[in-house]
């Protein structure tokens, strides 16, 4: 009988609310942020398309999968700003919301 590995776990806060939410490290930085429970939080595509989730990851460390050129730079990328429908954490994060989101995140 396998036993089952449990999720690891991982603290992510908002810099500019100093909310705090749980994310797994298998699942995207937006995912965890929908269970804040706000109202209206725009999710976009959920596939780094639409660029209406981008972040800047102030502290910590994650994985990130391809984003859209259109709306992440090699240079935002460079400086960790990214898009947190493709971002899994792999610690600990502090990020800021940038955008479109913002309205609806920080509110």
């Amino acid at each position: 009988m396998a036993t089952r590995t449990p999720p690891v776990w991982h603290a992510v806060t908002i810099a500019d609310t100093g909310e705090t939410y749980r994310c797994r490290e298998d699942e995207s930085l937006l995912i965890g942020m929908e269970r804040l429970g706000k109202r209206g939080i725009p999710v976009g595509c959920r596939g780094g398309g639409c660029g209406v989730c981008k972040v800047h990851v102030t502290a910590g460390s994650f994985a990130k999968r391809v984003m859209s050129r259109d709306w992440i730079s090699e240079d935002e990328e460079a400086g960790d700003i990214v898009l947190a429908c493709r971002v899994r954490p792999q610690s600990d994060i502090r990020l800021e919301v940038l955008g479109k989101m913002k309205k609806n995140v920080c509110a």
